[in-house]
């Protein structure tokens, strides 16, 4: 069963001449368990389609479905809980409050949804650990690197054990040594610990950890593969790929 669906998914910006339609008629559907990455050029829609899906943004036309629940026609509350409970997200820009700790960024959402704090940091020390972040709980993140900083953030969005993860060029502030670390993370995330991830990336290196590859172009899906080969295999394919777009 799918637990990721969109139908006919539309977005436009502006109106009348200056209208910009960044997704077209989007249909896609996302089984649980699967690494699915979104590539395509600079402008193609990719970072809109991953923000409709987590109910950042609402469409102009078209559904998203989470586990068959229309999130697009649910109210502002309700959306909000839905995020907070359903999905965790990682942006390329950490996000991390930098007067707060490892452990206390972590255990933010967790306190925001009313868990008390004695639990909510004791599950963030746990996902810090997972995370090879158990020695740093306590280093706020001007004291951590670019790396660390993503540990932390990944931390932060697993600590509610969403359903998904929802990753927006995750490695695009981080060295290559650093950006392999984060996408076996979150390999880690699907294969080990039973979340579905999906990640918008233009590095093909790194969109080679996923299982299948959505590209769009121009607001579109235009190809959809799943991947079989081995990774330095599929990096080249996923290349050429790109190459063609």
């Amino acid at each position: 069963m799918a637990i990721i669906e969109v139908k006919q998914l539309s977005k436009t910006y502006g109106q009348g001449s200056a209208a910009v339609t960044a997704l077209d008629g989007v249909n896609l559907a996302i089984e649980k368990g699967q690494f699915v990455t979104v590539m395509g050029p600079s402008g193609c829609g990719k970072s809109t389609l991953l923000h409709l899906i987590g109910g950042l943004d609402r469409p102009s036309a078209g559904s998203v479905f989470i586990e068959d629940k229309d999130i697009s026609m649910l109210p502002d509350d309700k959306l909000t809980e839905l995020r907070r409970r359903k999905m965790g997200f990682v942006f390329q820009f950490f996000n991390l409050i930098p007067v707060l700790s490892a452990e206390e960024n972590a255990a933010l959402p967790l306190i925001l949804d009313g868990v008390k704090p004695e639990i909510a940091h004791t599950r963030a020390a746990e996902w810090l650990a997972r995370n090879q972040m158990g020695d740093r709980l306590s280093h706020r993140p001007d004291q951590l690197s670019g790396g660390q900083q993503q540990r932390v953030a990944i931390a932060r969005a697993m600590v509610a054990d969403p359903l998904m993860l929802l990753a927006d060029e995750p490695t695009g502030n981080l060295d290559s040594r650093a950006s392999d670390d984060i996408a076996a993370l979150l390999r880690h995330a699907v294969s080990d610990w039973g979340r579905t991830v999906l990640m918008v990336t233009h590095d093909p290196r790194i969109a080679a950890y996923a299982d299948r590859i959505v590209f769009l172009k121009d607001g579109r899906v235009v190809d959809d593969t799943l991947l079989d080969g081995g990774k330095a295999e599929n990096t080249r394919m996923l290349k050429e790929k790109v190459d063609r777009l």
